[in-house]
């Protein structure tokens, strides 16, 4: 049972990347419009860049983390839907998502939201991104201003 998006009232004057995949183009578009909603409403810059597929998400997370210690993001939201085949292809493809968004993540220190969903099937796609109460791009979005707000509690590393 999916728990229903919360409405937070975070405000933020930072800038969010968002890195979606074309592929499986409605789900994810549902994603990227909640996303994109929720940030503008809390007064977001928001940067979009559009990679072919979940497979190359990290390769462009990567250079906008590098990127961030010239041009400061404060955070990395990444939208992408997987889903499952009659081969393990896709769980390969989610498996090597999951462990690069992790390691950029600690290594640049910068948060990195994962919303590359590895999902059974179409239902659970439509559930996940179609229902306006169960958005992942909104509850995406709604993590990487909170993540934000905590990094920048922290204060800035100790040179």
């Amino acid at each position: 049972m999916l728990t229903p998006v919360k409405s937070k009232a975070i405000r933020s004057n930072g800038t969010f990347a968002i890195v979606a995949s074309k592929y499986n183009a409605r789900y994810v578009e549902a994603m990227l419009r909640a996303a994109k909603t929720t940030l503008s409403k809390a007064g977001a810059k928001i940067r979009i860049i559009r990679v072919p597929g979940a497979y190359e998400i990290p390769v462009v997370v990567a250079r906008l983390a590098r990127q961030s210690e010239d041009e400061p993001l404060s955070a990395i939201i990444c939208l992408g839907v997987i889903l499952r085949g009659e081969t393990v292809h896709a769980a390969h493809i989610g498996e090597a998502v999951s462990e690069a968004l992790m390691r950029l993540q600690t290594a640049h220190e910068i948060p990195v939201i994962h919303e590359v969903l590895l999902l059974e099937n179409k239902a659970q796609a439509e559930k996940r991104c179609l229902d306006k109460h169960h958005n992942r791009g909104t509850e995406a979005a709604q993590t990487a201003l909170e993540m934000a707000r905590v990094m920048e509690s922290l204060g800035a590393e100790n040179s």
